[in-house]
């Protein structure tokens, strides 16, 4: 592998936007001229995935950027597809930039006769040929250990903390952070440490998956303005249906912050006539044009975060460090105050 090139993003077609941002902000940084790399990824009339790739990547650092979301079968073939062009082109190493890790709510078997279909997508990537992976927020964090090789999963809990710190600083004591669930404690925990807020949970009974029998809140939350935090919000039902129990409860206004804005069927139209005020998501999930129109709904950039894990990774410096928000506040200066 050349050690004195500089790393080169190649992009399917889930989130071109984000591929663009990254290479963006990723040739602002010493000097870089990043670009995606020139490439064809197409569909035969039959919808085959076709890939020609038209720049030499002999020995590269190569970096593929696709969310594997929606529609997953097709963007996961492209991931997989894009990987083997390179592989069969003497690519030195590549990494797969996952931003959405589809597949990954399907974790354990929870009845007979199911899959795990998060370690089958795990051996398919590993078969052709990725050699490490960089994610965002995976639903579970076991997903790390489907994969014998390499994965970094970065958080946004310290881009969410800035953005509270930064939209809510004139009430910053009345913030409590609430878990939409007992499975998700611990990632509304880390979130809370960070702004220095308490926590209160959502606790909730299924009779039969897709039906709530019951929510029951777990903690004071009488005045307080509340932050629902997860990783996914798909139909959005389980994220209204809390917000409306915490106001019943006596909370003062209920806000979400979730990472992987899935927001399938009628998730925007419940959103916008929720009890919420506000819904922030990041641009893992290629927005639709409804998306970007809901006036609940605002978006965050994750570019800053992935072209630095990416400069990280080519250049052997540690991706763990944007763990913290100190490192992420010069990363993101541009959107948010100091503090």
């Amino acid at each position: 592998m050349p050690l004195m090139t500089e790393p080169k993003l190649i992009s399917g077609n889930a989130n071109r936007t984000l591929s663009r941002a990254i290479a963006r902000r990723m040739s602002m940084h010493r000097g870089m001229n990043v670009d995606l790399v020139d490439a064809r990824v197409e569909r035969f009339n039959d919808q085959e995935v076709y890939v020609e790739v038209y720049e030499n990547v002999r020995g590269e650092d190569m970096f593929i950027v696709q969310s594997t979301s929606n529609p997953s079968n097709d963007n996961l073939m492209e991931l997989l597809i894009i990987t083997d062009a390179l592989r069969r082109s003497s690519a030195g190493r590549i990494t797969a930039v996952i931003p959405y890790f589809g597949y990954a709510r399907q974790d354990r078997r929870t009845r007979a006769r199911t899959p795990i279909s998060a370690k089958l997508v795990a051996n398919l990537i590993a078969t052709a040929g990725v050699d490490r992976v960089l994610t965002l927020d995976l639903h579970a964090a076991q997903i790390q250990g489907f994969f014998d090789m390499p994965v970094d999963n970065l958080y946004a809990s310290p881009i969410f903390s800035l953005d509270i710190k930064h939209h809510f600083a004139d009430r910053i004591e009345d913030l409590m952070v609430v878990s939409p669930d007992v499975g998700g404690v611990g990632r509304a925990r880390e979130l809370a440490k960070r702004i220095n807020a308490p926590l209160a949970i959502v606790d909730k009974r299924r009779e039969k998956p897709g039906e709530i029998a019951e929510m029951t809140v777990i903690g004071d939350v009488t005045g307080k303005t509340c932050i629902i935090v997860d990783d996914i919000c798909d139909t959005a039902g389980t994220l209204c249906k809390a917000a409306e129990v915490l106001i019943d409860a006596g909370a003062a206004e209920v806000h979400s912050y979730i990472t992987h804005g899935v927001l399938s069927g009628p998730a925007i139209e419940r959103i916008e006539n929720s009890v919420m005020k506000s819904l922030v998501i990041t641009d893992s999930i290629e927005p639709s044009a409804a998306v970007r129109a809901a006036s609940r709904i605002r978006i965050v950039p994750t570019a800053p975060l992935f072209a630095q894990a990416i400069i990280n990774t080519w250049s052997g410096t540690s991706v763990s460090s944007l763990f913290e928000t100190e490192t992420l506040t010069p990363i993101y200066e541009g959107l948010y105050s100091a503090g």
